[in-house]
């Protein structure tokens, strides 16, 4: 599984990582496995949140034993982010979670709360040993200036953002942003939200001829295409220990220029929206 450096938190991540959104909804075993399994083949990184129900219980037991091998995430909901309530949400969540830190802690979307309350309570985490670095989710450009001037340069870790080939709003201004000041970008629902191409569709063909000339699938194609700067990472939840192994071997597929271009094409972006699509 290839790794890439996390922003600026000196750490080495997994392009492909595991997202937990709604993981607890179905057989908790195999849920449960399926995670393990990632892991097993390289996708250390696993992103939960404290909106996401039982989610973060599911993965305190995938990774029992095991938290030295993820770079483990997760996120405060904006009604719980001033300062006081962030530190007790993350204290929550690492009960939950079964451990003392996290590897990175997220504002999972900006709220009413002032950043630079939300910010403090990030670094007296930090100076706590209970969070190793920080982020937010959903924000777009202008969110990010004005955090930025908040939190000084190169306090943020990642953005992490709704992405997927018919959704590549953040193309525009998000991931030139976090590509210049040294935030990772952590592209969420990266099939879509039960849209996924069909493949009698003329996208659909296409990401099944460059998938076989692969030999690889068209779920596979899809992530390679996101993760093609190395900004970016995706987090793809697995129902499967089959489909966690599928995710996982994108992260090993480098798209030739052509057939960027064809997808490019196949799936333009559009134009610039006047806010940030999100989940």
């Amino acid at each position: 599984m290839r790794q890439n450096p996390f922003g600026a938190t000196g750490h080495h991540v997994s392009v492909i990582g595991q997202g937990t959104w709604y993981i607890d909804h179905g057989d908790r075993a195999a849920a449960v496995k399926a995670l393990q399994a990632g892991l097993d083949a390289g996708m250390s990184h696993i992103d939960t949140a404290e909106m996401y129900g039982d989610a973060e219980p599911v993965v305190a037991e995938a990774i029992a034993g095991r938290r030295d091998e993820v770079f483990l995430v997760s996120k405060v909901l904006p009604s719980n982010a001033s300062r006081k309530g962030t530190v007790a949400a993350c204290e929550r969540s690492l009960r939950r979670l079964n451990t003392d830190r996290l590897d990175c802690y997220l504002l999972h979307w900006r709220g009413q709360v002032p950043l630079a309350e939300t910010v403090a309570a990030f670094e007296e985490l930090k100076s706590a040993g209970k969070i190793a670095s920080w982020g937010v989710s959903n924000f777009d450009a202008d969110d990010l200036n004005e955090l930025l001037r908040v939190a000084g340069k190169g306090a943020i870790a990642c953005n992490q953002v709704l992405y997927h080939l018919q959704e590549r709003a953040i193309e525009h201004r998000v991931i030139p942003w976090c590509e210049q000041h040294g935030v990772a970008v952590v592209a969420y629902s990266p099939f879509g939200h039960n849209d996924f191409p069909s493949p009698r569709s003329p996208g659909g063909q296409l990401m099944a001829q460059i998938a076989a000339a692969h030999g690889a699938s068209a779920r596979q194609v899809a992530l390679a295409f996101l993760i093609r700067q190395a900004a970016v990472f995706t987090i793809p939840k697995a129902s499967s220990a089959a489909h966690a192994a599928d995710n996982a071997a994108a992260g090993d597929l480098v798209l030739s220029e052509a057939d960027i271009g064809k997808l490019d094409k196949a799936f333009p972006r559009g134009r610039e929206p006047s806010s940030l699509p999100m989940l």
